[in-house]
């Protein structure tokens, strides 16, 4: 029978402790933040299969496509999922990578790929190289699946890269797509460039994301695939009718306020995150004769892992009880002394509190 693999990740989404470093996410925006009085008359009815003409024309215009090569889905795991049943179901080959965000990793296993997967490593600074995706390709691969930046560890992948991944795969499994997650591309920090969406590699090419991490608004479960590719486009609106008839409008018309508060939104948070990042690289630094990482390139998170002489079964006993929450590496199938530290969340006072709880946890446990 067929079912949802259940990951501890769950746990996020419970009650809140004292001091939150597991989040992949910056700050959430407020609903006063979006509101117009012009939101008052939206009539509560269906929205469209595709999603509505003007948000799709706000994610078109950013992304150099037709607003016909988008489809909103109910966030972006919404849209990954779709993509796997659509392409992937009952034995479809699918190439991914070892660590990877757990819901992407549990759309695979539901609907029965045959998963090959690429190991990345802390230890290799989990870059991607054509060459390991190339090796695991097959004339039966039907979609290869990358997010850049990575999550856990905020590492992307460079587009010569991708594109030399691109290349490999229209030799060796034409047929087949590479989706791309960027849900944390536009998180950069401070004045660092934002890194260009893949969709320009090739028809094959479809991004996946959502408003959740970068800016803010993951209580409007509004994501999004854009694809050139009109059939597979069809497909997907009508997979989409399918299981949810249409995202909310009411959520729907609040995204497009985003959109339309966007460059300040984005500005206001690089610099958070910037700031942010700052106060977690000292810290790592301060730490580390007990503590290492990997540098992000953007986004809201980063991986950090323990050194050998940290007792891990103590560290976690004691994390526990000064109220620190972190995301453990196995739940993204990486290493156990390895933990994904999100550093977007908390307001600079409240994440140097957290990291001092931190600090005190690691140094019980060496």
């Amino acid at each position: 029978m067929a079912t949802f693999p259940r990951n501890e990740i769950m746990s996020l989404t419970a009650s809140k402790p004292r001091h939150d470093l597991g989040e992949s996410y910056g700050p959430d925006l407020r609903l006063a933040d979006l509101l117009t009085p012009e939101l008052a008359d939206l009539e509560l009815g269906y929205g469209t299969a595709a999603g509505g003409l003007q948000l799709r024309t706000a994610i078109a215009d950013r992304h150099g496509v037709r607003p016909e090569d988008v489809v909103i889905t109910v966030g972006g795991m919404h849209g990954i999922f779709l993509l796997a049943y659509l392409l992937a179901d009952q034995g479809g080959q699918v190439v991914t990578t070892a660590p990877e965000f757990p819901m992407t990793r549990n759309a695979f296993e539901t609907v029965g790929a045959s998963v090959r997967v690429v190991p990345l490593s802390f230890d290799d600074g989990y870059r991607v190289t054509a060459g390991a995706v190339r090796a695991q390709l097959t004339p039966e691969t039907r979609l290869v699946s990358l997010a850049t930046p990575q999550n856990p560890s905020g590492v992307a992948v460079p587009r010569e890269t991708l594109s030399e991944i691109a290349d490999a795969m229209s030799e060796v499994c034409p047929e087949a797509y590479l989706m791309v997650d960027e849900t944390y591309r536009t998180a950069s920090y401070g004045d660092d460039p934002v890194a260009g969406t893949a969709l320009g590699l090739g028809p094959k090419v479809v991004s996946v994301a959502s408003l959740s991490k970068c800016h803010g608004a993951a209580g409007l479960r509004i994501g999004w695939v854009i694809s050139t590719d009109a059939g597979l486009v069809e497909r997907l609106t009508t997979a989409k009718f399918s299981t949810v008839v249409s995202a909310s409008p009411v959520a729907e018309a609040l995204a497009v306020r985003v959109f339309e508060q966007e460059p300040r939104i984005l500005a206001e948070r690089r610099t958070w995150l910037e700031q942010n990042l700052l106060i977690t690289q000292d810290w790592v630094q301060a730490n580390g004769d007990v503590v290492e990482w990997v540098r992000p390139s953007a986004g809201a998170l980063c991986v950090v892992r323990l050194r050998p002489q940290v007792d891990l079964a103590e560290f976690r006993r004691t994390a526990g009880e000064l109220g620190v929450r972190l995301a453990d590496g196995d739940w993204f199938g990486d290493e156990p002394r390895v933990f994904r530290l999100g550093f977007g969340f908390l307001p600079q006072e409240e994440l140097k509190a957290a990291l001092d709880a931190l600090r005190e946890a690691v140094h019980a446990a060496h």
